[in-house]
């Protein structure tokens, strides 16, 4: 191939190109044999880094290049080092790989990876980090801070306990392709379970974490095992809210939170015809559209007058409510469930629908109680300042459970998202080794319903104006939520990269 371009594969970058082949761009899509790469034009720097993010493989041709020294990814928003390829953002944790790039006269060569890549610098020498950091909880927070330790260079004893029984895995998709079955089991683990020991992570699964003594440094599990610390991660992230409905407690009545919710779930399924999903909140609306995916009678029943509404506001709820009900789900709103039975359940405005199987997604609340008996400030959340760091030095928190100062508002945020959580856990990791680094990325999550994807950037706690610019309908679109004339949050289907330099923009 010379150096024209073709349609999928880019320029031929053996052969060469100039910087007019860039154009008016600073990224352009090339190729070495069968390898992808991206080219990005910084000034007069050239850098060539591989074309598809470690994560979910999103188009890095299409991502952010950052104040000339990291790329973001369009889908999920991983940034990576454009120099060393490493994945400095989660959700991606791997690596991107490096290409060497060579000039001769007006022609740019690629032609060889950069092998191995260069490692990360560790941030303090091992003779002054702390000897053994403890991390409780399994989630997205605790993994990630446990990866950035060691990535970073930390040499102590560290230990993740863990309620859940299964290893770290992809929370998000349990609630889309896995349990609608397009995601086999063997994507879900974030790591394969050669990971901790190669590691030396001791991750203790089933372990229940009892009480905290902050004074001496000691953590006892449920049963009777003490276990010590010099920093301590709370990572214990949110449990699933039950209302009080008679009947509960039923075999076929759900949450969706584990690994083993979803499986659960998924076995139970396989004999029902006719599902109710109390909530109409993103994890309702995926459960729903996974669940007609698998041939189910979906039933959505919530309180709200449209899905999402309090969150997306009325325009892009109603949209997503049609989206559903074009793929066969029957909406039941402004009303909520008064009993379950074995076979059906009675709504409050006197209904009464088949029910085989029932799943509770009414939201979450923070399990900080643990940190409230170790006299932890704790206020709808473990409160942290802008370090993550608790008000017992030695103790920091990260993910659903911590509640901490958002630069851009100034309001104290505690957010449930999976982005949110890692990169809290990474930025709670650098702090534990003495990086003392602010937490201030901007909220970030991806709902998926059937073929449509809408990403959200920003927190819009409320808004006094909504502004659309584009055509909802024609899934082409970027809503603003403003106050007092400031965009506060963006919502977006299909305008990924305006999303991006949102997110970049107000961090």
């Amino acid at each position: 191939m010379s150096s024209d371009t073709t349609e999928n594969m880019g320029f031929d970058l053996t052969q060469g190109i100039t910087l007019a082949d860039f154009g008016d761009q600073q990224l352009l899509r090339g190729q070495v044999g069968d390898e992808s790469i991206i080219l990005v034009r910084t000034g007069n720097e050239i850098m060539a880094i591989g074309a598809h993010c470690t994560h979910y493989g999103g188009p890095l041709e299409e991502g952010l290049v950052v104040v000339g020294a990291t790329i973001r990814c369009p889908w999920h928003h991983a940034c990576f080092s454009l120099r060393s390829g490493e994945a400095l953002g989660a959700p991606a944790f791997d690596p991107l790989p490096c290409w060497k790039v060579e000039r001769d006269g007006e022609r740019i060569f690629v032609r060889n990876i950069i092998s191995p890549a260069p490692q990360p610098e560790p941030i303090i020498a091992a003779a002054d980090q702390p000897k053994n950091i403890v991390i409780v909880g399994g989630g997205a927070a605790g993994f990630a801070c446990a990866e950035m330790l060691r990535r970073r260079g930390y040499q102590g004893r560290l230990t993740i306990l863990s309620e859940d029984t299964d290893a770290p895995c992809d929370r998000p998709n349990l609630s889309k392709d896995y349990l609608a079955g397009t995601a086999p089991e063997e994507w879900m683990p974030l790591r394969p379970d050669g990971f901790y020991k190669d590691n030396h992570i001791d991750l203790q699964l089933g372990t229940i974490v009892q009480h905290i003594d902050t004074a001496n440094h000691q953590i006892t599990t449920k049963d009777d095992r003490s276990i010590s610390f010099d920093r301590l991660v709370l990572a214990t992230g949110a449990e699933p809210i039950r209302l009080p409905i008679p009947g509960q407690d039923g075999a076929h009545v759900f949450t969706l939170r584990s690994f083993s919710d979803s499986r659960r779930i998924i076995e139970y399924a396989k004999n029902a015809r006719t599902v109710v999903v109390l909530g109409s909140g993103f994890i309702g609306l995926e459960v729903a559209a996974a669940l007609r995916a698998r041939g189910l009678a979906v039933h959505v029943v919530s309180l709200d007058q449209s899905p999402l509404q309090n969150v997306l506001g009325s325009e892009l709820g109603n949209f997503i409510r049609s989206l559903h009900e074009a793929h066969g789900v029957t909406f039941h709103t402004e009303t909520s469930l008064t009993t379950i039975e074995p076979e059906s359940v009675t709504l409050s405005n006197g209904d009464k629908l088949t029910a085989e199987l029932v799943i509770l997604g009414v939201g979450v609340r923070p399990r900080t109680t643990l940190a409230e008996l170790a006299g932890l400030n704790v206020d709808k959340g473990i409160l942290v300042d802008e370090y993550l760091q608790t008000n017992v030095p030695e103790i920091y928190a990260a993910g659903d459970v911590a509640r901490w100062r958002d630069k851009a508002s100034g309001l104290a945020l505690r957010i449930e998202h999976w982005v949110v959580a890692e990169r809290q856990g990474q930025v709670a990791a650098e702090n534990l080794l003495g990086a003392n680094k602010k937490f201030q990325d901007v909220p970030f999550f991806w709902s998926v319903h059937y073929d449509l994807t809408i990403n959200y950037a920003g927190h819009a706690q409320s808004w006094d104006a909504i502004e659309i610019d584009g055509d909802i309908a024609a899934r082409d679109c970027l809503v603003r939520y403003q106050k007092n004339g400031v965009t506060i949050a963006v919502a977006g289907i299909g305008r990924d990269k305006q999303i991006l330099e949102f997110a970049a923009a107000n961090a």
